[in-house]
């Protein structure tokens, strides 16, 4: 049903011809994120990293032609950051989109009073299915960063960890072929949903 249900969405842009951009949003820790590596025979790798709860959150939007768009603040989102993210994305493409995210909380409030005063006259938005947030592709990105690029890195602050992290998201961008593979990963057919009419 929920893949039926995202066609029909699918189907509308195409005909429209706005860009689909998938959003969604992560928390990046000082805390490493651990992956199995190789060490010396008897030598145990060890890393050293700061016990903290410090974070930056950021929200992240792909497109199917395998393009990556990032915010990223040291604090916990808002529904403001929702609105300038959206702002930007306009700015960025310069056409007509469609964003397919999540129920969250933070995807309200200011988001609707922003689509109110104009932005629907370039932005469609549509939530994804609450008992499927697998169908989203954007969840790549976080599994690719976090279990990839990051993986066992660990940073002495936040400035440290944002340089890391805007880094690793430089050699994602670089890399389309991969971005454009999670959607085969979230079940989305890529084929099927590219169209001569839709831009991307």
């Amino acid at each position: 049903m929920a893949h039926k249900s995202l066609a029909g969405t699918q189907k509308k842009a195409r005909k429209e011809g706005r860009l689909i951009v998938f959003i969604d949003e992560a928390a990046f820790y000082l805390v490493p994120g651990l992956v199995k590596t190789y060490a010396p025979q008897g030598a145990r790798p060890m890393l050293k990293s700061a016990h903290s709860y410090d974070h930056l959150s950021v929200m992240s939007g792909i497109t199917m032609s395998g393009k990556l768009y990032t915010l990223v603040e040291s604090r916990t989102l808002k529904s403001t950051d929702s609105v300038l993210f959206l702002k930007h994305l306009r700015r960025q493409t310069g056409g007509k989109l469609l964003v397919i995210w999540d129920g969250c909380p933070i995807h309200r409030k200011e988001v609707t009073t922003y689509m109110a005063d104009g932005g629907a006259k370039h932005i469609h938005l549509e939530a994804l299915p609450a008992y499927a947030p697998d169908l989203n592709p954007d969840e790549g990105v976080w599994q690719h960063l976090k279990n990839v690029e990051l993986r066992n890195v660990s940073c002495r602050d936040l400035p440290h960890l944002r340089d890391e992290l805007s880094l690793a998201i430089m050699r994602l961008r670089s890399k389309p072929h991969l971005i454009k593979s999670f959607f085969a990963g979230a079940g989305l057919p890529l084929k099927k949903l590219t169209s001569r009419c839709l831009k991307v």
